[in-house]
């Protein structure tokens, strides 16, 4: 998958890092700590500039999380209600859950969408309780596209300083990603285990 990236990125320039930005945030196993450090890379042997770099990270970043915010709006805290008393043991979430989750969000939504920007798989499904909770379209856009710079800047500097030595971003940056997913996983199949109607 590397090469690939590589050469997306290599024939598309900014077009293909904001694509591959967006593909990233619905597809979570094709990683940003690639993609972001290679267009640094090409940013530090003068082929793209590093500010354009993050740019379009962040904006692929941005419209790759629409499509969650949409679907929360869309389907709304009732419905996802009535599909939690239904399959509550499967989403390992009781009614009084999402109703408490739902209230932290809208007094807490923003710091959730920066920080949640800043973490593997939850950077992925974040906007989906900014939609449910309905936070104004601009709003989420705003703090979305906060936390994407961050974790774009972050990613580009480091891509930048190691220049040619990129790989070893992804090399380290790639285990923690499957480290928390892995930690999910378990902490997920725990909570299916232990529900309680």
């Amino acid at each position: 998958m590397a090469d690939w990236v590589i050469r997306f990125i290599e024939e598309y320039g900014y077009l293909g890092v904001s694509l591959l930005m967006v593909a990233e945030n619905i597809f979570p196993p094709l990683p940003s700590e690639l993609i972001m450090p290679f267009a640094a890379f090409q940013a530090a042997r003068g082929e793209l500039h590093w500010v354009l770099v993050v740019f379009a990270g962040a904006a692929g970043s941005l419209v790759g999380a629409l499509p969650w915010y949409y679907v929360g709006r869309r389907v709304g805290l009732e419905r996802v209600l009535r599909f939690s008393d239904r399959y509550g043991r499967w989403l390992t979430l009781k009614r009084e859950d999402i109703e408490r989750a739902e209230e932290w969000f809208v007094n807490k939504g923003t710091a959730a969408l920066v920080f949640g920007r800043l973490v593997p798989a939850l950077r992925t499904v974040i906007s989906l309780p900014a939609g449910i909770s309905r936070l104004p379209f601009w709003r989420f856009c705003l703090w979305t596209a906060v936390g994407s710079v961050l974790w774009c800047s972050a990613l580009t500097a480091a891509g930048f300083v190691l220049e040619s030595q990129y790989e070893r971003i992804g090399k380290v940056m790639g285990p923690v990603s499957t480290g928390i997913v892995v930690v999910l996983v378990v902490w997920y199949a725990w909570r299916v285990i232990r529900f309680r109607h």
